[in-house]
């Protein structure tokens, strides 16, 4: 390292220590030449994530501004914070493990909504029709028959006398809310 003194480029280092935060190690050189102390500083460079909106903007990935969605989706729900934090932390880190430090805000989204759906499904459904940005019920009722088919390709174990036998599809039982009702294969409806 050049010598901010007289710009020689031998130095030793006397000391070396690591920062409190831990993101950096601050080393005490002398100079070769002149015996003069100096310090350097020695930090990772980080390669940030970056997020590209529909419209062609680039903007910082922000974890705050995920973690502020998912609260909103979770409001009300029996979601803990801890839980919330917790998967933003492992969507952060599957990002950073990624090759390319660009993603697309679409598939951020889509990453968010399948943690969502194994959370908290009101959660989930809340994030989609923002996401999503729906414009009427029925947007609102293709989600939810999204996830209603979902549950019902579900495999249910078979236990039969302690032991496992087999698996089958779940079955899902029509039931009427009200008498008179009908079944249809999206909503149901009274008749007349």
């Amino acid at each position: 390292m050049r010598c901010p003194f007289c710009g020689h480029l031998e130095d030793k280092v006397v000391d070396s220590r690591e920062s409190r935060e831990g993101d950096s190690i601050r080393r005490r050189r002398e100079c070769l030449s002149c015996a003069r102390r100096f310090t350097s500083y020695e930090r990772v460079e980080e390669v940030p994530l970056v997020i590209l909106k529909k419209d062609g903007r680039r903007e910082p990935f922000d974890r705050q501004k995920v973690m502020k969605g998912l609260l909103l989706a979770c409001q009300k729900r029996p979601v803990s914070l801890a839980r919330i934090e917790q998967l933003v932390g492992d969507l952060q880190s599957r990002l950073m493990e990624r090759p390319d430090r660009e993603i697309r805000s679409r598939e951020l989204g889509e990453l968010i909504m399948d943690e969502l759906k194994g959370l908290d499904q009101v959660a989930y459904v809340r994030f989609a029709s923002v996401y999503r940005d729906f414009k009427d019920l029925p947007d609102f009722v293709k989600a939810l028959e999204g996830l209603m088919h979902k549950e019902a390709q579900k495999e249910v174990l078979v236990v039969r006398s302690g032991t496992a036998t087999a698996l089958e599809p779940a079955k899902p039982v029509p039931q009427a809310l009200f008498p008179g009702e009908a079944e249809t294969p999206a909503l149901r409806t009274r008749k007349k």
